[in-house]
Formats: C-alpha cells, sequence, structure tokens
C-alpha cells in the first residue's frame, strides 16, 4: 500500500483516534442533556420540554441556553384544573417517568375491584 508498513504504532493511533473521538461525542450529548437532567432534578413541572428543547436546540446554541435558563427558573403553578394536591402528585409521577423509575406509588386494587379509599378524604 504505497510503500508504507502498518505497524503497531499505527494500529494504537487509530485506537487512541477512535477513543477520542467516541469521548467528544459522549460528551456533547451530555452537555445538550445538562438543562433536561437539571430541569428533573429540580422536579420542574415542564421538564421533559426543557430536556427536548436542551436537546434540539444544542446546535443552533441559543435554544440551548434559553432551556438551561428555564430548567433554573423558579416555577409557581396556577392550574385551575387541578387542586395543588393533585397538581403536585401528577408532577411527581411525571418526574418519576422521566427519570425511569417504577411507578411504586400506584394504589393496587384488591379483588373486589374497587380501589382503597385515599386517608386524605373524608367518607
Amino acid at each position: 500500500m504505497l510503500g508504507f508498513e502498518v505497524t503497531l504504532w499505527d494500529y494504537l493511533t487509530f485506537i487512541a483516534a477512535a477513543l477520542a473521538g467516541t469521548a467528544f461525542v459522549v460528551l456533547l450529548l451530555w452537555i445538550a442533556g445538562l438543562p433536561g437532567q437539571i430541569a428533573i432534578a429540580r422536579k420542574h413541572p415542564e421538564a421533559e420540554a426543557v430536556k427536548i428543547m436542551g436537546y434540539a436546540g444544542f446546535l443552533a446554541v441559543v435554544p440551548w441556553i434559553q432551556a438551561f435558563i428555564w430548567a433554573f427558573k423558579p416555577t409557581d403553578i396556577v392550574d385551575i384544573r387541578r387542586f395543588p394536591r393533585e397538581e403536585a402528585r401528577a408532577i411527581e409521577e411525571d418526574i418519576a417517568r422521566l427519570k425511569g423509575e417504577a411507578d411504586t406509588k400506584q394504589a393496587k386494587v384488591p379483588a373486589g375491584g374497587k380501589s382503597a379509599p385515599d386517608s386524605d378524604t373524608t367518607p
């Protein structure tokens, strides 16, 4: 091949270059997902949107910066569809789903088919 001999050092150089390239790509993906991870850790009610905006806006930079700021933005939830306890429970379920945790908080249905009443409700 063009009069050159490929030696062990050439193969080691190729392996080192491949490892450096892989590490660079992994680093870029970690940085792109950083706003989403921060939003999940801070229990942001719109953590999934922050996560998507972090990945989608990474190459354009400005949307990624907006997602990063959005992840730290304090949120006051005003939702007239649910009471505050229900809203907090829904946010906790969304965060657990985004983290990939199993939903262990759901009430188990007894054999009779009716679910047990909540402890904070009155009869």
